[in-house]
C-alpha cells in the first residue's frame, strides 16, 4: 500500500503540492487525472524517491520512500521524457538493470522479445520516441516489480503497441498483485484499465474514488417537461444543464437511484440516464473551480 499524507512542497515560493494525502491500495490500478500544471508529475517522482518533500509523509508499506533502497529496489518508474545511458543499446541497459535489480527475469526478456520488435543491440537514441518508450517497458515489466509508476506512459505508441503494453500490465496485477500508479491525459484509456482515480488541482488530490463509485455520484439526465424545468429539480446538486427546445441535458451529482426516483415523481414526459465517460467526469468536477469548457468568443 502507497500512504501519502499532507505532501507538500514548494518551487521558489511556488506550492508544487498543496497538502496531497492520497492512498494507492495493493494490486490496484490508480489513475491520477488534472488539469496541466495540477501537481502530478511533481508527485509522481515524490512517490519514486526521487524528490524530498518539504512536509508530509509517504510510505510503502509502512516505510518512508525516500533513500530507501528496499523500497525502491521493488518500484520502477517510467517518465515521460524517457532517459537512457549515452550511446546504450537494449542489452546494455539490460545488464545496468541486472546489475541494480536482483529480481530480473532473463527468461521473460526472451519471451516478451515477440511483443517488443526491437532490435536488442541498436543504441536507443537511434530509435523514436515511442520505440523508446517500449523499449522501456520491455526493460521495467522484466524487473518484476511491485510498483511501476508511469507518467503519460503510451504517449507515443500507436494503438496496437498500447493495447500490448495494457495487457502485459494488467497481466501482471492479476497474476502477482502489481500495483500501477498512472498519470495520464488519455482518460478513454484510464477508464478501461483502472480501479481507483484520483482528481488533482492546485496541488491538491480533490477527489479520490473507485471508479465505479466515481460514475455512480455523477448521473446525466435528459429530461422533458411540459412547460418550465420544475422547482424542484432546480434544487438538485446540478453541475451542468443545457436545453434543446423541451430536452434538458443535466448533469447532476448525488445518488443514481434517488435522483431518478425523484425525477419520476415529478410525471416528466421523458427521463433517461446516458452513460457518463471518465473524460466527462473530469470536466465537470472541475468545473467549479475555473476549469469549465466555456464558449470563447474571438
Amino acid at each position: 500500500m502507497i500512504e501519502i499524507k499532507e505532501i507538500k512542497k514548494s518551487f521558489d515560493g511556488f506550492f508544487a503540492l498543496n497538502g496531497v494525502n492520497a492512498t494507492v491500495e495493493k494490486g490496484s490500478v490508480y489513475g491520477l487525472v488534472g488539469p496541466n500544471g495540477a501537481g502530478k508529475t511533481t508527485l509522481i517522482k515524490h512517490i519514486a524517491g526521487v524528490f524530498i518533500p518539504d512536509s508530509g509523509t509517504i510510505t510503502v508499506d509502512g516505510q518512508q520512500v525516500y533513500e530507501n533502497a528496499s523500497i525502491k529496489s521493488r518500484m520502477f518508474y517510467i517518465p515521460d521524457e524517457i532517459y537512457f545511458l549515452p550511446q546504450a543499446s537494449i542489452n546494455d541497459m539490460k545488464k545496468y538493470y541486472k546489475s541494480i535489480y536482483p529480481s530480473f527475469d532473463e527468461v521473460r526478456f526472451q519471451k516478451l522479445q515477440e511483443v517488443f520488435p526491437i532490435n536488442p543491440k541498436k543504441s536507443l537514441k537511434r530509435f523514436s520516441r515511442g520505440m523508446q518508450k517500449q523499449a522501456a517497458f520491455w526493460l521495467g515489466v522484466c524487473l518484476r516489480p511491485d510498483i511501476i509508476l508511469l507518467d503519460e506512459p503510451v504517449d507515443g505508441l500507436d494503438p496496437v503497441m498500447r493495447r500490448k503494453v495494457w495487457s502485459v500490465l494488467l497481466q501482471d496485477v492479476a497474476g502477482r498483485g502489481m500495483t500501477v500508479f498512472v498519470s495520464s491525459h488519455n482518460l478513454r484509456e484510464l477508464e478501461d484499465v483502472c480501479d481507483h482515480v484520483g482528481i488533482m488541482h492546485e496541488g491538491k488530490v480533490i477527489l479520490e474514488r473507485s471508479l465505479t463509485e466515481l460514475q455512480s455520484n455523477i448521473i446525466k439526465l435528459q429530461v422533458a417537461f411540459e412547460g418550465e424545468l420544475p422547482e424542484e429539480v432546480r434544487k438538485l446538486d446540478i453541475l451542468s444543464r443545457q436545453q434543446t427546445g423541451r430536452i434538458w441535458i443535466l448533469i447532476v451529482r448525488g445518488n443514481r437511484e434517488e435522483i431518478l426516483g425523484s425525477m419520476k415523481q415529478l410525471n416528466p414526459l421523458l427521463v433517461d440516464a446516458l452513460p457518463l465517460s471518465l473524460e466527462e467526469i473530469f470536466i465537470y468536477e472541475l468545473g467549479g473551480m475555473d476549469y469549465a469548457v466555456k464558449n470563447i468568443v474571438l
